[in-house]
């Protein structure tokens, strides 16, 4: 679990995340760190997070990001807003490091991204683009569904990676991922429950009896 004053890097990107307000300290609402990239450093890929919001406020240096269709520059003191859905990428367009604030809305699990992309970086498992190798990219995707989609057609993108997942996961590449240590974890769905399960050995269910009707 992410917490306040928590320091993650990527050398790869040039990134260093430094958290200030995580999930755990609102209930989840609220991710909040300064994001330090160095001269010409940038995010591995262009990307969409389905149902939050981005917020980078440039308090040091010059970024560039994209928008959707739209390039912005920005420096000190300027906003840029992400919306839910809106395709966005980022690079540092200066020559000294940038320090921008970002706020993530709701927090969903993007701390554990970031812990995710920094411990592959760190194991040598990205590509020179810093983006991760395809088996662990495409359980990169899958985990973190709910953040982060491809950018263009991420249905047939997800089609397009679940053979690959499937690899890596046989390959023992999904270990790091909490949730493909229980059964029925890799698709998001409840396993249904046995009948009778959780009771001592040898019991059944019993049928519910009829309510007697009132006369």
């Amino acid at each position: 679990m992410a917490f306040s004053g928590q320091v993650l890097d990527n050398p790869h990107s040039g990134e260093r995340f430094i958290f200030h307000t995580t999930a755990a300290d609102t209930g989840g609402q609220l991710l909040e760190f300064d994001l330090e990239i160095e001269p010409h450093g940038r995010v591995p890929g262009g990307h969409v997070h389905p149902g939050q919001q981005e917020s980078f406020e440039v308090r040091q240096g010059l970024m560039r990001f994209r928008k959707g269709l739209r390039a912005v520059t920005a420096g000190p003191g300027d906003l840029v807003v992400v919306e839910p859905g809106t395709y966005h990428r980022f690079a540092n367009a200066g020559d000294e490091p940038a320090v921008v604030r970002v706020r993530v809305t709701p927090a969903l699990r993007m701390e554990e991204l970031f812990q995710t992309v920094a411990a592959l970086a760190a194991e040598g498992r990205t590509l020179p683009s810093g983006m991760p190798r395809p088996l662990d990219l495409a359980l990169f995707m899958r985990e973190f569904a709910g953040e982060v989609a491809a950018p263009v057609a991420p249905g047939l993108a997800r089609a397009v990676m679940a053979p690959l997942a499937a690899v890596g996961r046989r390959r023992g590449l999904a270990t790091r991922y909490r949730r493909y240590d229980r059964p029925g974890a890799a698709t998001g769905r409840p396993v249904p429950a046995r009948p009778g399960a959780g009771k001592p050995p040898g019991t059944h269910p019993r049928p519910a009896r009829p309510a007697s009707p009132r006369p």
